[in-house]
């Protein structure tokens, strides 16, 4: 939440969604993890008023990180679904085949061929 002089002003501000996202599923989610969040009163850590680009590397250390690949993400919430399941607002069958789905998408790009196989084996 950026520090603002107007309690107005004030807003919540996520960037690290995927622009790609059903923005459906990613608000709801969104606001599913808030309210679990409020409810079991998890802290959100420390505001942080450093710039995270220039940071030494044992204090960059200590900051929590987010799933750095779309695998460990689709791992991550087969582990951790609780939460989006209260109230009806997820289902285990829809959850199940969001990741079924984007499982296939990490298979199918893993599987292609990167442009450097190419430069190295295939140019002459």
């Amino acid at each position: 939440i950026p520090w603002v002089s107007s309690p107005k002003g004030r807003r919540i501000e996520v960037r690290f969604p995927d622009p790609s996202a059903n923005p459906y599923f990613c608000f709801a989610a969104l606001m599913m993890a808030g309210l679990d969040g409020i409810q079991n009163k998890i802290h959100p850590g420390d505001a942080m008023d450093k710039d995270l680009y220039d940071l030494p590397p044992e204090e960059e250390a200590k900051i929590p990180q987010v799933a750095f690949t779309l695998e460990e993400a689709l791992n991550c919430l087969s582990e951790d679904r609780e939460f989006l399941k209260a109230g009806d607002v997820f289902s285990d069958d829809l959850i199940d085949a969001y990741i079924a789905l984007k499982k296939q998408e990490v298979s199918r790009i893993r599987m292609a061929t990167h442009p450097a196989e190419f430069d190295m084996y295939y140019s002459c």
